[in-house]
Order: C-alpha cells, then sequence, then structure tokens
C-alpha cells in the first residue's frame, strides 16, 4: 500500500499545528503556490475548481513555497491578504514550507518519492531552461504551481507540471475519476 498523507504534521496559515487527517475520505489537490510568479493566476483557476467541485469532495491544498527564485518571499500573513484580496481564494492554505533541496518539508518528500514524473511536462522545462535557469532534476518539483492529485485514502495517484492549469482536461478527468470512486 502506498503511504499516506494525511498524519504528516502541517501548519495552517494561521500558525496552527495541523495534519491532513481532516481530508480523509476527500480527494485532494496539493499545489504549491507563489504570490510572485508568472504561473500566479492561476490562482484563479484553482479557485473556480475548488468552488465547481467542492461539494463533490475535492480539497485544494495550497503550500506556499519561496524555493522558486523566491518568489513567495511574504509572511504568511502576507500571503494569506494577497490570495484573499486578489483572487478571493476560499480553498485552505498552509504555512509556508519548503517543497525542494535539503529542507524539503516531510510532505513534499512523500508526494515526490511517490509519484516522480510529472504529466504534461514538456514546454515550461524548456522556458525555464530558455531564462538561464537549471531546473530541477526529477523527483523533484519543477517549479511553482505543481500539482498532486491525492485519492480518498490518502494515496498519490497523479503529478502535474506546473504550467498545467486546473481547468486542463487532464487535471479535471483524473479529478473526476477520483472522486467518481
Amino acid at each position: 500500500m502506498a503511504a499516506s498523507v494525511y498524519n504528516i504534521p502541517v501548519k495552517t496559515i494561521q500558525g496552527t499545528d495541523s495534519t491532513l487527517n481532516e481530508y480523509q475520505g476527500k480527494v485532494l489537490l496539493i499545489v504549491n503556490v507563489a504570490s510572485k510568479c508568472g504561473l500566479t493566476p492561476q490562482y484563479e483557476g484553482l479557485e473556480q475548481l475548488y468552488k465547481d467541485k467542492k461539494d463533490q469532495g475535492l480539497e485544494i491544498l495550497g503550500f506556499p513555497a519561496n524555493n522558486f527564485l523566491a518568489q513567495e518571499p511574504g509572511t504568511d500573513e502576507e500571503i494569506q491578504q494577497f490570495c484573499s484580496v486578489n483572487y478571493q481564494v476560499d480553498f485552505p492554505l498552509f504555512s509556508k514550507i519548503s517543497v525542494a533541496g535539503e529542507d524539503k518539508h516531510s510532505l513534499y518528500q512523500t508526494l515526490t518519492a511517490a509519484i516522480p514524473e510529472r504529466i504534461g511536462e514538456g514546454p515550461w522545462w524548456k522556458d525555464l531552461v530558455d531564462y538561464g535557469l537549471t531546473p530541477n532534476p526529477k523527483p523533484e518539483v519543477l517549479w511553482n504551481f505543481e500539482k498532486f492529485l491525492v485519492n480518498k485514502q490518502g494515496e498519490v495517484v497523479a503529478r502535474f507540471a506546473p504550467d498545467i492549469k486546473a481547468d486542463d482536461a487532464r487535471i479535471v478527468d483524473a479529478i473526476n475519476a477520483e472522486l467518481a470512486k
């Protein structure tokens, strides 16, 4: 049986110690987010997906991370305010964590180990190289807004490249398939 994400310690964006236990039985889309990234407008699509699927059992969980060109420099309070004011984010946000490197949070250690390959990898990798950046090798998170799909048992079942938007058929179809189980 695959490792479950439920018992991994996390903090809410308000600073409360927690785990993902409260999401047992739900389908989760876990996303590392950032406020000052070219992909930041994806918050809008993520919020729309959340509104469309929340009542069917989907939870989108946002984990701010400052791993990529310092694109999430704010405090948890600043991040929460940015998301609320600019994108009316209603899905749960958590305290800023590291999603890559030596200080990678245990949640992201579990996620990347479970599914080392991204669906849809291609254009974004080339864009990073064209900008003179060295993308993280697999299984590391490539950039902000990488998405991990977790089934109702807490097992990671899919992983999507950062530039795959929330309304992409590959994500929507995978979510619908998990919600139907």
